[in-house]
């Protein structure tokens, strides 16, 4: 069994938390001051498990004692050899629950989440497979009865998209997609093939925690903003109201235009998202880099020269190179059921971490449901 870390720090940094709740200027910031109200809960219940799990740990010892001492009573060693199981699992599913507790949720976890989708190589089976993969998306979000709300796209000329970005709102959105990120490869033959050849592409998937308000400043002086008359297919009101929307940040050059709304407002509101949330993203990669830049992690990394997944249709398989997951379910996994790629991804990014807090190695491998057949 894996040793626990040392529980002392938990229990200090709750008696900090204890002091700054005792604080006559606790409520005055409301935001503040509900992180810190979580951080005790989480804190509380990880010490009261830790001390259920020093009682369980002391029940089993008197239980092995009173075993070895009742070796005249038959009738009271079969009592105690009966209840020994059930102490020893009681403790082995405390052991599991301190450690999950000890590790520090992810502060971003609970964000709404921006999604974006880039056709790569390929061309127009690339297109045509982003939007595959927007569909997919968008059937799973439906599914956990989250909001889609689009946000921008560029389509492409026989109905996919060249790109394609919407913000998800709901439950632990981000905590959900984040494993999304990178290079999604697909293996199939075309709609556009003549003879039936197998062709590969590629996509490009970016998911990006919403940025709030209070995470970073943005001076409307670094901000060029101009508007534009939408183009479109037709209909009433494109073409005559200047209803786009381009926002570029002067300081790193980002540029997000926006156009999918007829109300120049709703547009500005929605680019500025986008905007947001790709500065966050910059910012916590600069902050993640000055820590784990040595880290070589294989849940998350978001790197998108990295092949994340493959999508091979002749197969009917789906492989995450990450974790070495397949499956061969494909046309499910394409119609939104992607909860079992997703809770291996998890599965294996939580032992990833609980080998890093405590120390010890163990084979990412496991953690997936099937193996890699990769061609």
């Amino acid at each position: 069994m894996v040793s626990l870390p040392e529980i002392t720090p938990f229990q200090r940094r709750l008696d900090e938390l204890d002091a700054q709740m005792r604080s006559p200027n606790f409520y005055t910031d409301a935001r503040a001051a509900s992180q810190v109200t979580r951080e005790h809960q989480r804190l509380g219940l990880l010490l009261a498990d830790h001390a259920a799990l020093t009682k369980a740990h002391t029940d089993i010892s008197e239980m092995r004692t009173l075993m070895r001492d009742a070796s005249g009573d038959a009738e009271l060693r079969e009592l105690a050899e009966a209840e020994l199981p059930g102490l020893e699992r009681r403790a082995e599913e405390l052991h599991a629950a301190v450690l999950r507790q000890m590790i520090p949720p992810e502060p971003t976890d609970s964000r709404n989440t921006v999604v974006e989708i880039r056709a790569g190589t390929g061309g127009e089976e690339a297109a045509l497979f982003a939007a595959t993969l927007t569909r997919m998306y968008h059937r799973y979000c439906e599914g956990r009865r989250w909001t889609i709300e689009p946000m921008g796209s560029s389509p492409s000329e026989r109905g996919g998209f060249r790109e394609v970005s919407f913000l998800v709102r709901g439950q632990d959105v981000y905590k959900q997609l984040k494993f999304e990120s990178g290079v999604h490869r697909v293996q199939r033959i075309p709609s556009t093939e003549a003879n039936g050849r197998i062709h590969t592409s590629t996509v490009t998937v970016a998911v990006l925690p919403e940025a709030e308000e209070v995470d970073l400043h943005i001076d409307p002086q670094d901000l060029e903003i101009t508007v534009q008359r939408a183009s479109g297919p037709g209909g009433q009101g494109v073409n005559t109201t200047d209803s786009a929307v381009r926002i570029i940040h002067k300081p790193t050059g980002l540029m997000v235009f926006c156009a999918d709304g007829r109300s120049q407002i709703k547009n500005k509101a929605s680019a500025m998202s986008v905007l947001r949330a790709r500065l966050l993203q910059r910012k916590q990669d600069e902050e993640a880099a000055k820590y784990a830049a040595q880290r070589k992690s294989q849940i998350g990394t978001g790197d998108r020269s990295e092949r994340v997944r493959t999508y091979n249709f002749p197969q009917n398989r789906l492989t995450d190179h990450r974790i070495g997951l397949t499956l061969y379910s494909l046309p499910q996994v394409i119609e939104g059921a992607i909860e079992p790629v997703v809770e291996a991804l998890q599965k294996a990014d939580l032992e990833q971490k609980l080998a890093e807090l405590t120390g010890q190695p163990f084979d990412l491998k496991r953690a997936a449901a099937g193996d890699d057949d990769e061609d």
